[in-house]
């Protein structure tokens, strides 16, 4: 007879992935996972089938969280006015006790590069794909702008979050306020 989970998987998921966001990929071990996690080694492969599976599972877990802002952005009727406020709703959501983490899909990207498995990296590039569409459909609500203009400022506004997220991890209030009002004065 089959053993009954005592757990969620949404819950130790959510756990695993603050505990990867905090500390990467790499430095996280299965025995760190196994105490943030509340649950066994062997519940953890059973369930995700290996360190692996957990942190994919923590990467959508991520987008999810995220959404809450993804959601206003693509509901603005604002333009870049909508997308520059997405910079700041990004800010905030990088937040833990006051400490900036920056973006578990950036950080991901900086620590694993040519490391990552396909699959993962599938993963990481779709999210930056579907932020960039947001920017696309956003800033087609001015007319004025053509379509080679947006796709390039889209572009660079992409470019522009990911180093948001790495310089939120070090830069104080000031200087990541600068950063973004500097990016939205250059379009």
């Amino acid at each position: 007879m089959a053993r009954t989970k005592q757990y969620k998987e949404e819950d130790v998921i959510q756990k695993a992935m603050k505990l990867f966001w905090r500390n990467g990929y790499e430095a996280t071990s299965v025995r760190m996972l196994e105490k943030e996690m509340g649950i066994n080694q062997f519940s953890i492969y059973s369930s995700f089938g290996s360190k692996h599976g957990v942190f994919v599972e923590s990467i959508k877990a991520y987008k999810n969280e995220l959404n809450n802002i993804r959601n206003l952005l693509k509901n603005s009727n604002n333009g870049i006015v909508g997308i520059k406020q997405f910079f700041y709703d990004f800010l905030e959501f990088t937040k833990e006790n006051e400490v900036r983490k920056g973006c578990l899909v950036c950080n991901t990207v900086s620590e694993l590069a040519t490391k990552a498995e396909p699959e993962l990296m599938m993963e990481l590039m779709k999210f930056t794909e579907e932020i960039r569409s947001l920017f696309i459909n956003n800033l087609k609500q001015d007319k004025n702008r053509s379509e080679e203009t947006i796709v390039k400022e889209a572009n660079f506004l992409t470019t522009s979050m990911l180093g948001l997220s790495l310089g939120s991890r070090i830069q104080n209030e000031t200087q990541l306020e600068d950063y973004i009002e500097m990016t939205f004065n250059r379009i």
